[in-house]
């Protein structure tokens, strides 16, 4: 499937089945076919998450920006290798995940994703999320798909 970039929100909601307030990443600004993907979020005050998180010192929590990692992984696959729509994504692993600063209101995270392996329908990613030049979280992604 052949996408023009940048890919914006209203293309990206056609391709993942998340809607608000789990879907987490705004933008696609490449796909390397085969290779890696690069998106983004804007991380505004009025994330729901920020009312218990924390009040009075909002932080995004890490889960989330693994999960806003792994959505950007699911837009990959589902782009590069044409899987349908009767298919849904499962995370079948999380590893040497990391956290490396705060991401707070205000912040444009940019998610980095390398394909590192695709063997008998896992995908495996390094992922990178970065708040301007700095790394703010990584992890190794696995995520399979399966039918609805």
């Amino acid at each position: 499937m052949k996408m023009t970039m940048p890919m914006d929100i209203q293309k990206i909601m056609e391709l993942l089945p998340h809607r608000y307030p789990f879907l987490l990443v705004d933008r696609i600004e490449e796909i390397e076919e085969g290779k890696r993907i690069v998106g983004t979020k804007n991380v505004t005050i009025n994330e729901p998450f920020f009312q218990g998180h924390f009040p009075g010192h909002p932080i995004m929590p890490g889960v989330l920006i693994i999960e806003a990692m792994a959505q950007v992984g699911g837009v990959f696959a589902l782009v590069n290798d044409d899987i349908g729509d009767d298919k849904v994504t499962y995370f079948v692993g999380i590893d040497k995940a990391r956290f490396r600063r705060p991401v707070v209101p205000g912040d444009v995270l940019r998610f980095e994703l390398e394909m590192l392996s695709s063997r008998r329908g896992i995908y495996t990613f390094q992922a990178k999320a970065y708040v301007g030049d700095k790394v703010a979280a990584e992890a190794e992604l696995k995520a399979t798909f399966a039918d609805r």
